[in-house]
């Protein structure tokens, strides 16, 4: 699923637009391709009594269960989560059926902070920490290319505008000569 253009301002720029990495999609596939091959494997030997008939029925059923549950819900998951870097916010969508989105400002962004495990530096992913202004925060775990996004974040927030304050800060006042 693609991420919507209507939920970016007129003026607004995307700057990246990530799905977490790869390695997240690889064991769904297994899963999938294992339940497929053991129900290709049980049709083949389709026993010819009824008993064996609704066996192999059960059977199926179970394997097909298992395979939408830990194939095929975690692959639509995978590919409707998205990660998009603006020159003005962050935005971190995720969900299949209800939807959450995530929004944060780039000028309220006061930390952030990569984690790779072993396997993440092999494979250049990692988990990116963003912390901003009033206690919210955003995990992106998985991110692709995680050290060159943690750059282009921070290059980001170096670049994004100030945050404007409502009141006009007052001139001080002249100093008399005595």
């Amino acid at each position: 699923m693609a991420f919507p253009d209507e939920v970016l301002a007129e003026e607004e720029e995307v700057v990246l637009h990530l799905r977490p990495h790869w390695k997240a999609a690889v064991a769904p596939v297994l899963v999938l391709l294992l339940t497929l091959a053991g129900f290709i494997l049980a049709w083949v030997m389709l026993p010819s009594s009824e008993g064996g008939r609704i066996g192999l029925l059960m059977v199926a059923t179970i394997m097909v269960w298992y395979g939408v549950r830990n194939g095929l819900a975690p692959l639509v998951s995978w590919r409707c989560t998205h990660y998009v870097l603006t020159d003005e916010r962050i935005l971190v969508q995720h969900g299949v059926l209800t939807r959450e989105r995530r929004d944060l400002p780039l000028n309220r962004v006061n930390d952030h902070a990569l984690s790779q495990s072993l396997l993440d530096r092999m494979l250049g992913s990692g988990t990116l920490t963003i912390d901003s202004i009033g206690e919210q925060s955003a995990k992106l775990a998985g991110v692709p290319g995680a050290q060159q996004v943690q750059n282009t974040l921070y290059e980001l927030i170096e670049h994004a505008p100030a945050e404007e304050d409502e009141e006009e800060e007052e001139e001080p006042a002249p100093r008399r000569r005595r």
